[in-house]
């Protein structure tokens, strides 16, 4: 007998422009509008939509006003929460529904077993010390204390969300710019067992990774491409601003008995020229 399969499909890093804009000479819109359609169209059964954040460029109403009317037409629920490109203000406007009560962009929801836990790391405040840095303050610390216990009384094992990743990946220009208190999260996750995975963007590129527990063990990471534009492979060197057009990508989290499992799609063909926008 097949199991039953519950499935959920993720995308970050949309980099939405205003029209007419593009970055390394690409739409992102059409990118994401690709990447949207390709994943509707081979996986319909799907039952959440993730978005990761940075969903547009530089933060302006042109840029989400641009983006809705493609979103509003999608048949599956959509939750989304913010990274660094993010404006808190037009996200609230157009996402209320992925806000908690505190007014952060953080939610909890089941895919069959699992319980999917989506981190606002986005940080306005002034908080973390670099601009592009994310940030997870005490108030949003303590939603995910909450969300954690309450999984472990249901006994549901989680996978969290966030757009900033709380560990090194070998860019160190990204590196700079990651979760500036990771510890805080860091430590968290790893006195939860019940957390099985641990899923990023921001760094534009397919990668995964174990973070160390002091204690013994490891949390795995997984780091999603962009629908639009990726981070060209020069570990170590280069800049925040390198950009190659390489295939864009979405993630696609399988919640199976006894097991979580994440795919990556790659659905568009390119030149692979590093460019820098």
């Amino acid at each position: 007998m097949t199991p039953a399969v519950h499935k959920a499909l993720i995308f970050t890093d949309l980099h939405i422009t205003a029209e007419g804009r593009t970055i390394i000479g690409l739409d992102p819109l059409a990118r994401f509008r690709e990447a949207l359609a390709h994943g509707l169209s081979r996986h319909p059964d799907a039952r959440h939509v993730l978005l990761l954040g940075d969903l547009v460029h530089t933060g302006i109403a042109a840029e989400y006003d641009r983006l809705m009317p493609l979103l509003d037409g999608c048949p599956i629920p959509i939750t989304a929460t913010l990274g660094n490109h993010d404006a808190r203000a037009l996200f609230a406007r157009h996402f209320p529904a992925s806000l908690n009560p505190d007014g952060f962009a953080q939610s909890a929801l089941d895919l069959g077993p699992l319980r999917l836990l989506l981190l606002d790391t986005h940080d306005d405040t002034g908080a973390a010390p670099l601009e592009h840095d994310g940030w997870l303050c005490d108030a949003r610390l303590a939603w995910l204390d909450t969300e954690l216990a309450r999984a472990a009384s249901e006994h549901r094992d989680v996978v969290v969300f966030c757009h900033h990743p709380p560990a090194p990946v070998g860019f160190w220009a990204m590196d700079a710019i990651g979760l500036a208190n990771a510890d805080a999260l860091l430590s968290r996750l790893h006195r939860a067992p019940h957390v099985k995975h641990l899923i990023c963007g921001h760094v534009h590129r397919t990668i995964h990774a174990g973070v160390a527990n002091p204690d013994g063990g490891s949390l795995p990471m997984s780091i999603l491409k962009s629908t639009c534009h990726q981070n060209p492979m020069m570990l170590g060197a280069g800049t925040a601003q390198d950009s190659v057009d390489e295939p864009g990508a979405y993630g696609i989290l399988l919640a199976l008995p006894g097991t979580s499992v994440l795919h990556t799609e790659d659905f568009a063909l390119s030149s692979g020229q590093v460019s820098t926008y």
